[in-house]
C-alpha cells in the first residue's frame, strides 16, 4: 500500500527559523516613521514591541536559532504530516502528484501558533505581562490566545465585527482559554468610539481592529502588541512550515514544480514558500503562487506604495501593495484574507518576479473545498479554500498539458468553526464580489501623499 503521510520524528524537527532576508536579491525598503518619513530605527518600535523581537525583525541573519522553550511547546504538534492527496487527483483526473502540509493538527487549528507560541516567549522573557492583538477570522486570535496561556500572559483580542458575528465559537476558544475578546471597532478605545460614531454599521476590518490593539498597548502598562501576519520576524517563524516539508518530500524522493499558499497578510504563505523562494534564487525552476480573494484584490491589483498597516495611521509606513489603509473589505467568509495589505517581504518577491499573485472568487474556493472534503475528508477552512482554488486551476492545467507536475500546497487550517459559510454555499446564498475599479482608486488614493519606494511605478 502506498504511503499517505509523511511524517518526521520529533528529533528530525528545524532546530533554526530561516530569514529569507539574507537571499534576497533585492532587498526589502525600509519602514518609514510617519512623521519624518526617515527610515525607523529600533527605538522607534520598542513601545510596541519587545527589543528581543525587534532584533529579528531587523536582522539580516539567514538562520535564527529557535529556543529550547519554544520549541517544547511547538512539539505538542509538530512535526505536522505532509500528505499525499490520491483521492483528490481520482476527483480531478489530473495526472498531477499533489501533497499539502496539514497545519490544522496545532492546538488552535490552523499554523497561527506556529508564530503565536514564539511571540509570547519573546514577550514573557523581556517582562511583558499582557498581549494586545486584533483577529479577522479569529484563527491569530486563537492561537495567541493558546499561546499565552502557555506562558502565563494576558490576552485583549480585538475581533472584526463581521467575523465576530460569524464565528461566535471562535471568541469562545478564546475564552477557554482565558482571553478577553470584543468586536472590533469597539467602545474600548479612541479609535474604535471615533469610528463607531462615523460608521455604526461598519462591518469592521483588520485596519480597524490593528489600530485598536495597538492603541490598547501603548496606552497600558506591562502590554505589548503582536502581530500574527505581514511583520519579518512573523514570517520567518512560519518557515518551520516549508523547511519540514523540504524534508518530508525528500524522504519520497519528489520535489514540487509548484508551491502554493493563501495570503491575506502573507505568513502561512511565506512559512511554506520562502525555504523554497530560497531555492529558486539559487535556480531551481518552480512557481511560487499566492492566493487571494478578488473581493480584497491586494496583491493581484494592489499599487505598490508606501502605506499604514493600520486605519488609525499608527504603524510606521510600510512598502508594500495594499488597497489603502482605510480600505474595508466585503464581509465575505474568509476573514484572514480581508487585509489592505501585503507583507513588504512578500511585496519585494512579487516585484522580483519571485512570487506569482493569483486572485479567485468565494464561490469557486467553496466548490474546491467542498469536493476536497468529500474526497480527502478534512473540512478546509475558507482562507484555505483559496489555495485549494489554485491547486484545481494547476491540477486541471496539468491534466490538458498531460504533464505528471508535482503541486505541494499549505493547507493551512481547518473549517470546523467556520460552517455558517459552508450552509450559505449549499443554500445559494453565497455571492462573488469583485472590487469595483472606481473603489480602488478611491480607496489608494492617499497613497500619493507618501514617499514612493522603488519599484512603485511597476506595480
Amino acid at each position: 500500500m502506498a504511503n499517505t503521510k509523511v511524517v518526521l520524528q520529533e528529533d528530525e524537527i528545524p532546530k533554526q527559523w530561516y530569514n529569507i532576508q539574507a537571499d534576497m536579491p533585492t532587498p526589502m525598503q525600509p519602514p518609514l516613521h510617519p512623521g519624518t518619513k526617515q527610515p525607523i530605527g529600533p527605538d522607534d518600535m520598542a513601545r510596541i514591541f519587545p527589543m528581543n523581537l525587534i532584533e529579528q525583525e531587523m536582522s539580516r541573519e539567514r538562520w535564527i536559532d529557535i529556543p529550547e522553550e519554544v520549541m517544547e511547546k511547538l512539539l505538542l504538534w509538530r512535526p505536522s504530516p505532509l500528505y499525499r492527496a490520491r483521492a483528490f487527483e481520482k476527483a480531478l483526473g489530473t495526472p498531477a502528484r499533489i501533497y499539502y502540509k496539514n497545519e490544522g493538527v496545532s492546538p488552535a487549528g490552523s499554523h497561527k501558533p506556529n508564530t503565536a507560541v514564539a511571540q509570547a516567549y519573546y514577550n514573557k522573557v523581556f517582562g511583558i505581562k499582557r498581549l494586545t492583538t486584533e483577529t479577522g477570522a479569529g484563527q491569530w486570535g486563537s492561537a495567541l490566545a493558546m499561546a499565552c496561556s502557555l506562558f502565563g500572559l494576558e490576552c485583549k483580542v480585538y475581533m472584526v465585527r463581521i467575523s465576530f458575528d460569524q464565528k461566535p465559537f471562535r471568541k469562545m476558544m478564546m475564552a477557554v482559554w482565558g482571553a478577553d475578546c470584543v468586536p472590533s471597532p469597539s467602545a474600548d478605545t479612541q479609535a474604535g468610539r471615533k469610528i463607531l460614531a462615523e460608521t455604526p454599521d461598519t462591518p469592521g476590518s483588520l485596519g480597524i481592529a490593528i489600530s485598536e490593539a495597538i492603541e490598547d498597548a501603548v496606552t497600558s502598562e506591562n502590554t505589548r502588541y503582536s502581530l500574527g501576519s505581514v511583520l519579518n520576524h512573523v514570517l520567518m517563524h512560519q518557515t518551520i512550515i516549508g523547511l519540514e516539508a523540504q524534508k518530508q518530500m525528500a524522504k519520497v524522493g519528489a520535489y514540487p514544480d509548484v508551491v502554493i499558499g493563501c495570503v491575506g497578510g502573507g505568513s502561512n504563505f511565506a512559512g511554506l514558500a520562502f525555504p523554497y523562494v530560497r531555492d529558486k534564487i539559487h535556480g531551481k525552476k518552480i512557481a511560487v503562487i499566492g492566493a487571494e480573494p478578488h473581493a480584497c484584490p491586494t496583491m493581484t491589483r494592489g499599487p505598490f506604495g508606501y502605506d499604514f498597516g493600520d486605519t488609525a495611521g499608527n504603524t510606521p509606513l510600510m512598502p508594500m501593495h495594499s488597497l489603502g489603509h482605510t480600505f474595508v473589505p466585503e464581509p465575505i467568509h474568509a476573514g484572514g484574507l480581508r487585509y489592505h495589505g501585503v507583507a513588504p517581504l512578500i511585496s519585494q518577491l512579487i516585484l522580483d518576479g519571485l512570487v506569482e499573485p493569483r486572485a479567485y472568487h468565494q464561490v469557486e474556493s467553496y466548490e474546491a473545498s467542498v469536493l476536497w472534503a468529500r474526497s480527502e475528508g478534512f473540512i478546509s477552512a475558507p482562507e484555505t479554500g483559496h489555495a485549494l482554488a489554485a491547486v484545481v486551476e494547476e491540477a486541471k492545467r496539468a491534466k490538458e498539458e498531460g504533464k505528471e507536475k508535482t503541486i505541494l500546497f499549505n493547507w493551512s487550517g481547518h473549517g470546523l468553526m467556520d460552517l455558517v459559510g459552508y450552509d450559505k454555499y449549499f443554500s445559494g446564498q453565497l455571492k462573488d464580489y469583485a472590487l469595483p475599479e472606481e473603489d480602488l482608486k478611491r480607496f489608494t488614493a492617499p497613497l500619493a501623499e507618501f514617499p514612493k519606494p522603488k519599484g512603485a511605478s511597476n506595480a
